[in-house]
């Protein structure tokens, strides 16, 4: 009975392709029991038996002329042409063989293998082993393969996939390696480490471009040194492409065993050579970023540039890499933005590329917060179930201001195993942080730090320090920031982050003039700053430093140089103190659908709104209310906010039966205290707020503000002297040479009216 096409040569497999005589043999013998199979195709095959590869392939070649339809031809003619090292040949004769029969298996995985000798032919060979692997999941040689070429495109989630199904059994030792590989190139170490440790218990070696990705997971676990000496080992005079590697990778781990005058050197012989310019634009780019080295960074960025405009059709992940190194530099962003913008018009379907240029946009300002958040949604809504989607879409978000509406997106990417992008996990503490989950937010970070990627990393500092100050614990919170401070970090957002950091502890706890000293330190190093100005505006002002057209006059500035898109946190802060003003309600009605989560801006917004219509007003409050709550704050959280709002439209009542509830849930909450201390103060029922304001510090013991709630107790209840006392204990808390000007002009003022009810006049203004 004859034998389909189909069934003969399902019973080979990738290693056809490598075949020597016994299977030539075998082959030509099915092919030959096949009665359709012309006398001019078996004759083929047996020349090929024989060795004579060139009178084989000149026999397929007439056979399929005569028989163009022949599946059996085809596949004669593409294996003579490997035979024979005709390599392009042979691929384009196993796709018309694919033409013929779209699920011939030899085909198929003979496609697969061909795809590691050209880039070109990656995809392809990807495609051709996924349609084998659909016909048979079980093929571990086709799944090997598939995985490797993943990893020559750079494509470590998907590959990552495929070796975890292959780990699962008895993996070779070349799977071992692979697999190594990609974990490490995706940037998950110990997972790595612990595979080339099981590699070399087999007792393999590790050289060549695999000791490149060991040699980079040993730096990133702690053993630069090993690094080094691995590298230094197969390190060689030559000027190929290993060798370059080999260079580029030895620079970084000479950097991390503090020596960058080596890891420059290293690099060195590969300046001018044109072969070279990416590698060296990658190595300058690390090593600029690790040393904050201005001169490398631009030189990075001038490489890769010149690697574009020399390339005639970059590919798409060249264009993605110049756009992500071109995106950490200011003066570069510009040009990133519209390589982000090409990539998406190239790639319209990769999600990653679609949030990098959103937050991009919204850095440069070319979109509000609340376009961000739309654009957002649009791709991250529903989740793709493809790991290679979900890990680009994890390295855009990474980059985007935390959205705690995103929250479920993030908790669910880390729960993939094959994402790796430990930063994610500084983003939900920073949405936790936003819940005011403290100890979810304490857990989260800590998830962070204990990965290699956080190593010298400041920002968990900065976050930490937060965490402390919402707890309470102020003294701990300005001692790490005040740490950071003192390594004069290289990042100038991690610095800026901890002067303002600890310019608000040093307020909240009454110390002004540090907190204006701060400030006006990093200030005078860089005096354009307007978000600094704004910073400062807002401490001085509350303070009484400044007078109300002073701040406005900052905050006019920044209205008038900015584009409305651009809305930093300085802006809220500072619109948050200033008081409520009808012009700017358009300003307000900005900044609260940027963030509808700033309760400050938001209390203005309301108190403009209840000028015109007290019923809106309070709506809004209720709705706010509730948007707060599907947001899974908690129910004192979401107390303490309908208090606050409702005393921003004098709803005394309603503030009331608000922090009451907070309190019955929370006793010692002091933000319930204080609210109902400025209740009992608007009720003027002094005693009531003077005992809630000190049930309040008792909790908080140096915070200033409520501290000079009691000394506007004092002053309501006609104890003049009494207050005066409460600030002369206050100033004595100030630190020397740093006084507080606005409790000095509040004493001031009421030594002035006290003398004036009996009947003296105050020296300074008898002349």
């Amino acid at each position: 009975m004859k034998r389909s096409t189909h069934d003969w040569v399902s019973a080979f497999s990738l290693g056809l392709l490598l075949m020597g005589s016994p299977v030539i043999t075998l082959l030509a013998t099915s092919v030959v029991q096949a009665q359709a199979v012309p006398p001019l195709v078996q004759q083929g095959y047996a020349l090929l038996n024989q060795g004579r590869v060139n009178e084989a392939i000149a026999a397929f070649q007439q056979g399929t002329r005569q028989f163009p339809r022949s599946v059996e031809t085809w596949l004669g003619l593409a294996i003579a042409y490997r035979r024979a090292g005709q390599d392009a040949n042979a691929f384009q004769a196993y796709e018309q063989v694919l033409r013929l029969e779209p699920n011939n298996r030899l085909a198929l995985s003979s496609i697969g293998l061909l795809g590691s000798f050209r880039p070109e032919w990656q995809t392809r060979g990807i495609e051709a082993l996924t349609i084998l692997l659909r016909l048979n999941p079980g093929d571990g040689e086709a799944r090997t393969q598939r995985a490797l070429l993943y990893r020559y495109q750079g494509r470590f989630p998907e590959a990552l996939a495929d070796y975890q199904i292959l780990l699962q059994g008895n993996p070779s030792s070349a799977v071992l390696l692979g697999a190594a590989e990609a974990f490490s190139y995706n940037g998950n170490y110990p997972q790595a480490l612990e595979l080339y440790n099981r590699y070399l218990r087999t007792g393999g070696k590790i050289t060549g471009y695999a000791a490149i990705a060991y040699a980079r997971t040993l730096r990133n676990m702690g053993n630069p040194g090993g690094a080094v000496q691995l590298l230094e080992s197969q390190l060689t005079n030559k000027n190929d492409d290993l060798n370059t590697q080999i260079r580029v990778e030895l620079a970084q781990a000479y950097l991390a065993i503090q020596q960058p005058a080596r890891a420059l050197s290293t690099i060195e012989p590969l300046r001018g050579r044109p072969d070279a310019s990416l590698p060296l634009a990658r190595a300058f780019n690390e090593i600029g970023q690790k040393l904050n080295n201005a001169t490398l960074l631009a030189e990075a960025a001038r490489l890769y540039r010149q690697v574009l405009s020399q390339t005639p059709n970059p590919s798409p992940s060249l264009l993605r890499e110049v756009a992500d190194v071109l995106s950490g530099q200011v003066s570069e962003r510009e040009a990133a933005l519209q390589l982000y913008r090409q990539l998406a018009q190239l790639q319209p379907s990769d999600r990653g590329i679609q949030l990098k240029r959103l937050a991009l946009e919204r850095q440069l300002g070319y979109i509000s917060r609340s376009q961000l958040r739309e654009g957002v949604r649009a791709v991250v809504q529903p989740l793709p179930s493809d790991p290679a989607q979900q890990q680009a879409i994890a390295q855009g978000l990474v980059r985007l201001e935390p959205e705690l509406e995103f929250l479920p997106i993030y908790q669910e990417l880390l729960q993939n195993p094959i994402i790796n992008e430990p930063f994610l996990n500084f983003r939900v503490a920073q949405m936790l942080l936003q819940r005011n989950d403290l100890a979810g937010a304490r857990n989260a970070l800590a998830a962070y730090t204990a990965t290699p990627q956080a190593m010298g990393d400041l920002a968990p500092q900065l976050l930490a320090a937060e965490i402390e100050r919402r707890e309470g614990n102020l003294d701990a919170a300005g001692q790490r920031y005040e740490a950071i401070i003192a390594t004069n970090p290289a990042n100038y957002d991690i610095l800026v982050g901890a002067v303002q950091g600890l310019a608000a502890i040093r307020a909240t706890q009454g110390r002004t003039g540090e907190s204006l000293y701060v400030l006006d330190q990093l200030i005078a190093r860089n005096p354009q700053d307007l978000r600094l100005q704004m910073a400062r505006a807002g401490i001085a002002y509350q303070a009484q430093v400044i007078t109300l057209a002073q701040a406005e006059a900052v905050l006019n500035a920044w209205l008038g140089s900015r584009p409305p898109t651009d809305t930093p946190s300085e802006l809220y802060s500072l619109v948050g103190v200033l008081p409520a003003n009808p012009q700017r309600e358009q300003l307000y009605q900005l900044l609260a659908e940027a963030d509808p989560n700033n309760i400050p801006v938001q209390v203005r917004l309301i108190q403009v709104i209840a000028l015109r219509d007290r019923n809106e007003a309070k709506a809004r409050v209720l709705q706010l209310v509730g948007r707060s709550q599907m947001m899974s704050i908690s129910a004192v959280d979401a107390y303490l906010l309908q208090g606050e709002l409702a005393l921003a439209i004098q709803d005394v009542s309603l503030a009331k039966a608000s922090f009451e509830s907070a309190l019955a849930l929370q006793p010692l909450n002091a933000d319930a205290l204080i609210g109902l201390g400025n209740v009992s103060f608007q009720e003027r029922r002094f005693d009531k707020a003077e005992d809630f304001f000190n049930r309040a510090l008792a909790v908080k013991p140096r915070d200033a503000g409520v501290q000079r709630s009691l000394i506007e107790v004092k002053v309501a209840q006609d104890y003049p002297l009494e207050a005066i006392t409460q600030i002369e204990t206050l100033q004595r808390q100030q630190p020397g040479g740093f006084p507080a000007p606005g409790l000095a002009l509040r004493r001031q003022k009421l030594e002035e009216d006290f003398l004036k009810r009996r009947g003296f006049q105050p020296p300074w203004e008898r002349y």
